[in-house]
């Protein structure tokens, strides 16, 4: 079991910054855990952002916010960051952090998540 807290979330203009961070709990190997990053717009779907190993390893972020987003961890205290820069409209939803343990790849789809968070919300207004 592994439980995930999320925080960071807040309302910024565009064009600024905010960091997220999930404090991750439980039964944890940090070279089998990986943890993900997903956003939720309204009316949309939940969808990929990027993800981790504890470990560090393997960092995986989606191409519409590569250059903009970075992932990181501290693994002394299992928690992951999202720093998010230049942040635009369209990057406002619900952000949510998951846990999946699993060798091989980085997973990116929502379905292969197991363990989510509650969330945390970003509005970047203009």
């Amino acid at each position: 079991q592994v439980h995930l807290v999320e925080s960071g979330g807040g309302l910024v203009q565009a064009g600024g910054s905010l960091r997220l961070s999930c404090e991750a709990s439980g039964r944890i190997f940090p070279s089998y855990v990986m943890v993900g990053w997903f956003r939720q717009a309204p009316g949309k779907e939940r969808e990929f952002v990027a993800a981790i190993r504890l470990s560090g390893d393997n960092p995986v972020i989606v191409d519409s916010v590569k250059g903009r987003f970075t992932i990181s961890r501290d693994s002394a205290k299992n928690i992951v960051y999202l720093q998010m820069n230049s942040l635009k409209l369209d990057d406002s939803a619900d952000y949510y952090c998951a846990a999946h343990g699993a060798w091989g790849p980085i997973r990116i789809g929502v379905n292969e998540y197991d363990y989510w968070g509650q969330g945390t919300q970003v509005t970047v207004s203009s």
